[in-house]
């Protein structure tokens, strides 16, 4: 019989993720086809009480371990721990909220077993703020740029994997791991199935500006040097628009001895360039700085304990 592993990434969702777990064991408790096992991953939780909720859901069920890291490294980081304990021949993971219904992981294990290697779950109707589905949206159409993800593919935070692309992905060290990213660069046999959402109904959204913009800066830099033949392209249009200028303040004042004036122009002219400068080395900061964590061996996340359910 095969074995399921849900991992689930678990932030100030003390009211929450219990009543995920429940879902689950309603979903596939005695289901005679799969054995499963259900990994709760705290990523050390600051406002309420969500590591002695997941320690306590292990001690009750047999099938949940508990996992508690060191720190804040992030969902994706959580994802990468939960991953290196998973024991099944299918990994699911999904959202701590209760907005993903547990029963539609069946449609995702339905299209692995027909062969493919990743299914994610595409929503009729999404249920997300407007905030969080811009962000979605952006880190869609990024993944289509920079990653080279197909146009008709939609991703997000509830997908089934075969056990071979985890494996794959737990070979990659870099200290800034990007789901999506490792994701699209094992595999092209990746597929959609159309599942429910539902409203959130109890807490706020973890989703914030500032776990976007990071989420946006891995996927900018850990899996693609576009940025950079972005930045080599702006430099020289910016420096052909510069030098064309050039010929024409010459031709002006050969021809018709006009003098150039314009000290308000000179200074936009400065500050524009300037500004373009000093993004770009940002820019190629980031990546050296990012080169420099992970040659010193930062890890992608520390687990602290781990309580396991007993048999």
């Amino acid at each position: 019989m095969k074995k399921l592993s849900f991992v689930i990434p678990c932030y100030n969702s003390e009211r929450t993720v219990g009543h995920v777990v429940a879902e689950i064991d309603e979903a596939f408790l005695g289901n005679g086809r799969y054995e499963y096992e259900i990994i709760l991953v705290n990523d050390a939780s600051p406002k309420d009480n969500t590591l002695e909720t997941i320690k306590r859901l292990a001690v009750e069920n047999p099938r949940v371990t508990a996992v508690g890291l060191s720190r804040n490294f992030g969902q994706d980081s959580a994802l990468m721990a939960g991953y290196s304990l998973a024991k099944g021949n299918y990994i699911i993971s999904l959202d701590d909220d209760g907005q993903n219904p547990a029963k539609e992981a069946w449609k995702l294990l339905e299209k692995l077993e027909e062969g493919w290697d990743v299914v994610f779950g595409r929503y009729l109707h999404k249920k997300h703020s407007p905030f969080k589905n811009f962000g979605s949206s952006v880190n869609d159409k990024m993944a289509q740029i920079l990653l080279n993800k197909p146009k008709d593919l939609r991703l997000c935070s509830y997908f089934a994997m075969d056990r071979f692309v985890v494996d794959e992905m737990l070979k990659d060290r870099n200290s800034f791991p990007y789901i999506w990213g490792l994701i699209l660069r094992t595999t092209d046999r990746i597929t959609n199935v159309y599942i429910e959402h539902r409203v959130r109904e109890e807490g706020k959204s973890n989703f914030t500006l500032i776990k976007c913009l990071k989420v946006w800066m891995n996927g900018f830099i850990a899996f693609s040097v576009k940025p950079l033949r972005f930045s080599a392209i702006m430099g020289t249009l910016v420096a052909v628009v510069g030098f064309l200028y050039g010929i024409y303040v010459i031709v002006k004042q050969l021809l018709y001895g006009e003098p150039v004036a314009g000290w308000s122009s000179m200074m936009t002219a400065v500050l524009l360039l300037g500004g373009v400068i000093l993004i770009m080395l940002g820019l190629l900061g980031e990546y050296i700085g990012r080169m420099n964590i992970n040659l010193n061996n930062t890890p992608q996340y520390i687990i602290r304990e781990i309580e396991t359910g007993k048999k």
